[in-house]
């Protein structure tokens, strides 16, 4: 009895005591019954499997955890042990950060769980278009060791030509097609290129990925800002180019060369997009950038324009900003233009449109992405690229042997894994060909980068 009554003195002693008292009084009904939550924020380094954080059961049905004393605003999600378990909103989808501010009282706060992203939700209010669909809940991020939902927008007429389409790479992707998983509002990047297309444009494919939440800053810069963070950004770039973009070309009809692909992105997410293509102009030379938060580290992204060995001068950049921003936007805006200028980017592929009415908002940047868009591929002629698949036949007459026929030349063809990583390049030729011997069992795909013409090849190991 008397443990008994120690244990409770010790725990109304710690509940009393404590700062804060977060308690999930409601979970989703799919929720498995041996589910351990974890806590993961912004003061635990949004670990989302902390073994030292994970939520205790009252004994009435509820869960908790005791936050000790602290100052300032704490932002935090609830998972299942990994941000592909993480808590979504009624529709399964992205839920914003929750957070709570030490007020130097006892708080208890009440709280209720709507979803889990990777088990869905029961809400049906989706905005997005029928041509948008999550490509993977939990594509992998090899260069930083963690998985990422993946958006992906088809143009009207992708299942009914033979096309090959420009690709919009876009961050922020929870944000672009969807008001269930937006932050504040989405960009109508789905309706407006919808609109576009029926009005007689040539089409994209736009690919979505969506922030890492509390990881956001950390992967939005490739360099520490000592009050905010950041320094994941060149990983996250190294993602996009070289595990994303050739994951992609190997399964969607894609245009591969730089001047049809691009990198949008706002506020960070701008400041990302703008370093990647900076570092990789051979795979991507067109730029959306809206309301850049350039500020976050300007000597350093002035320093990486200057000093970079890689020709920047075939860069073509839609800058957009309003003046209800920053103070600094607009200079900081002039400054990077100017240093892209000095490494020979030539001046009519560089615009730049600041309104008066500009606000550093989702609602602000859907209203310029169609003419952001419009004006990138505007020198494009996109026409030209309507075409018909060489016709080709193919098949395996044992585990490392293509037989081809149809040709009309020897091509070289990139091998990808199927999860789009480019393995080396193979000269293909009517008759049999040698597969690599090193190959390990799976999937593969074989694709001709210098003729879209040539159909993908799909071998098995």
């Amino acid at each position: 009895m008397k443990t008994l009554q120690l244990a409770i003195a010790l725990f109304l002693f710690t509940f009393v005591s404590a700062q804060v008292t977060l308690k999930i009084n409601s979970f989703p009904t799919n929720t498995p019954s041996d589910a351990v939550i974890y806590f993961a924020g912004s003061i635990n380094n949004w670990n989302p499997g902390n073994t030292n954080f994970i939520m205790q059961s009252d004994g009435l049905g509820s869960k908790l955890i005791v936050i000790p004393e602290g100052v300032g605003t704490v932002s935090y999600k609830f998972t299942r042990g990994s941000w592909a378990t993480v808590e979504g909103n009624a529709t399964g989808n992205f839920l914003p950060d929750r957070s709570f501010t030490f007020t130097g009282n006892p708080q208890t706060i009440n709280l209720t769980v709507q979803s889990w992203e990777d088990l869905g939700g029961s809400a049906n209010n989706s905005t997005a278009a029928a041509n948008v669909s999550v490509l993977n809940s939990t594509f992998y991020m090899p260069q930083l060791d963690r998985n990422r939902k993946i958006w992906i927008y088809l143009p009207p007429d992708y299942n009914t030509t033979t096309k090959n389409y420009p690709v919009l790479y876009m961050q922020d992707g929870q944000n672009l097609f969807d008001d269930a998983t937006s932050f504040a509002g989405e960009w109508h990047v789905d309706e407006t290129l919808n609109t576009l297309h029926a009005q007689g444009d040539f089409g994209a494919i736009v690919i979505g990925i969506e922030n890492g939440g509390g990881l956001r800053i950390d992967e939005y810069s490739p360099w520490i800002n000592p009050n905010y963070g950041g320094g994941e950004g060149d990983l996250y770039a190294q993602f996009i180019a070289e595990t994303l973009k050739p994951y992609v070309d190997a399964n969607y009809r894609t245009l591969t060369s730089s001047n049809f692909n691009a990198l949008i992105g706002s506020s960070l997410g701008a400041n990302i997009s703008v370093y990647t293509a900076t570092k990789y102009p051979q795979f991507f030379s067109k730029i959306g950038i809206f309301s850049p938060a350039f500020w976050f580290s300007l000597s350093d992204f002035n320093n990486n324009i200057s000093t970079t060995n890689n020709d920047l001068s075939d860069l073509r950049m839609y800058f957009v900003a309003g003046l209800n921003e920053s103070s600094t936007m607009v200079a900081n805006i002039n400054n990077i233009k100017n240093n892209f200028l000095a490494k020979n980017v030539t001046p009519s592929n560089i615009f730049t449109k600041i309104d008066s009415f500009g606000t550093h908002t989702e609602s602000y940047w859907s209203g310029e992405f169609s003419a952001a868009y419009l004006w990138l591929f505007q020198e494009v002629n996109l026409d030209t690229t309507i075409f018909q698949k060489q016709v080709f036949t193919y098949f395996q007459n044992s585990v490392g042997i293509l037989n081809i026929d149809g040709l009309s030349a020897p091509s070289d063809f990139s091998l990808f894994t199927i999860q789009g990583k480019k393995l080396t390049t193979i000269l293909l030729s009517n008759g049999e060909n040698h597969l690599p011997a090193s190959l390990s069992k799976g999937i593969y795909f074989l694709k001709s980068e210098k003729n879209p013409s040539l159909k993908t090849i799909k071998i098995s190991i």
